[in-house]
């Protein structure tokens, strides 16, 4: 049988499988689930093993595994890398968003819910059985070699020194990942770009310990009403960032590149549905599709201070620290915003408190060559598995991995994300649409066919 008609008979047994593996909670921020992480890295190499992969290794690292197999069984054919993450988000649901357990899937309405269904371990499971289907009825037409980590979600600390050491046993003329996403099932695209990242710690102290706010206050600068004062300051009215310097080096794409990125608006009313939010919110010279796209951002990840516990306590506290995020676009360069934002922080902090920023990871943004052959194949790809050609669509998230490998191993870097925008990634009720990860398994078994077919 054909590797479609393998997809088909073999589609139930696919979707146990990967129940199995998201019931796995490989939560990699997480220390008291270091053994899940390792358990997951165990899982995905039986299985590379088990669809046919010639070589498989669980490489340990410092913190979590990385996971590398590889089939070289089609000489002078091109070299594939395919990449993919297994671990995923924490769950963090205190106000009981979730609809079911986030490792224990459920399906709903043609939906796969479970933390990671489709970030990432969904789509790097379509990569896998897309494989599975080609070995197995014996049309292989490329070869293929698999890294996937289990860092992704925690700054691939250990990825980026394995790259750099294991450069030529990485080498290959393509590197594909499945990551990213689309609009919807009826309107494909492919992203072409991602932004880079900037994470750092903003910490503002105060007196040496907490003290009594009735005794106190008034007369000592509260470091929370401080670090909020400071923060608030970080954006105008309109939306703009205000740090020193921070926009110099961005580029606004030309118009031939923003009329093609009109082709997939996110729309006013698409976006309460999909949020809840009473209406947008930004710079309102650049269209919502483009704050998201094209635009550098500048978000508060999380605040802590003080008594947040039951009851009351009045305390003044002495420190207070927020989590704060940068996303970047070329030409931007990540440790230079951490420098920009820890002076301007620096600049705006009183005498009557101290502050420090902490540069906690970074990555690089990527953009693609939408008109290489690679990607011009991948647009033939997902019109057949989607039946409409897609649209190139610039990525708001990040996976600063594609930077390196660009620059690492010199390979071209193909995106063939099948999630949609209301997966709800790293939020409550994540999933992927069953319709998504079967067309996008066929749609990738078409992708490796037409590179084969034109090396």
């Amino acid at each position: 049988m054909n590797p479609y008609e393998y997809i088909d008979t073999h589609r139930d047994a696919f979707l146990e499988e990967l129940i199995e593996l998201l019931r796995i909670p490989s939560i990699s921020t997480m220390s008291e689930h270091n053994g899940d992480v390792h358990r997951a890295a165990e899982w995905i190499a039986d299985h590379l093993k088990t669809i046919g992969m010639e070589q498989v290794e669980i490489v340990e690292t410092q913190r979590h595994p990385i996971v590398y197999a590889e089939w070289l069984g089609a000489p002078g054919k091109p070299t594939l890398l395919i990449y993919g993450h297994y671990d995923v988000q924490p769950v963090d649901d205190p106000e009981g968003h979730w609809k079911s357990d986030p490792f224990e899937p459920v399906i709903r309405d043609g939906n796969l819910y479970a933390r990671g269904a489709t970030d990432d371990k969904g789509q790097t499971f379509a990569q896998m059985k897309a494989v599975q289907a080609l070995l197995a009825s014996g049309e292989m037409p490329v070869n293929v070699k698999f890294v996937i980590e289990g860092e992704e979600e925690s700054g691939s600390d250990s990825l980026y020194p394995f790259v750099d050491a294991n450069a030529e046993r990485l080498a290959a003329d393509l590197v594909v990942i499945s990551d990213t996403g689309m609009k919807s099932l009826d309107e494909p695209s492919i992203v072409y770009g991602l932004r880079g990242i900037v994470y750092m710690e903003v910490e503002v102290r105060g007196p040496q310990h907490d003290l009594h706010s009735g005794t106190f206050g008034g007369v000592v600068h509260n470091p929370a009403q401080a670090l909020v004062e400071i923060l608030a300051k970080l954006h105008d009215e309109q939306g703009r960032i205000t740090v020193p310097g921070f926009y110099d080096r961005v580029i606004v794409p030309d118009a031939e590149e923003r009329a093609e990125l009109a082709k997939t608006p996110l729309r006013e009313e698409q976006l309460r549905r999909d949020t809840g939010v009473p209406q947008s919110w930004g710079e309102a010279e650049f269209a919502p599709h483009e704050r998201t796209g094209i635009r550098p951002t500048l978000e508060i990840n999380g605040l802590v201070s003080g008594w947040t516990g039951q009851g009351t306590k009045t305390v003044l506290p002495a420190k207070a620290m927020a989590k704060v995020s940068c996303r970047l676009v070329p030409e931007q360069d990540a440790e230079e915003i951490y420098a920009l934002v820890r002076d301007y922080v620096r600049a705006l902090t009183p005498p009557t408190v101290t502050s420090e920023v902490r540069l906690l990871h970074h990555g690089r943004w990527a953009v693609v060559d939408v008109k290489s052959p690679e990607m011009q194949a991948a647009v033939e790809a997902f019109e057949f598995g989607f039946g409409k050609r897609p649209t190139f669509v610039r990525e708001g998230g990040s996976v600063p991995i594609v930077g390196k490998f660009q620059s690492a191993l010199n390979a071209p870097v193909v995106l063939m994300g099948f999630g949609l925008q209301d997966d709800n990634l790293h939020g409550p009720n994540e999933k992927f649409t069953l319709a998504c990860f079967e067309r996008g398994m066929k749609t990738l078994v078409k992708y490796y066919q037409l590179l084969g077919e034109r090396a």
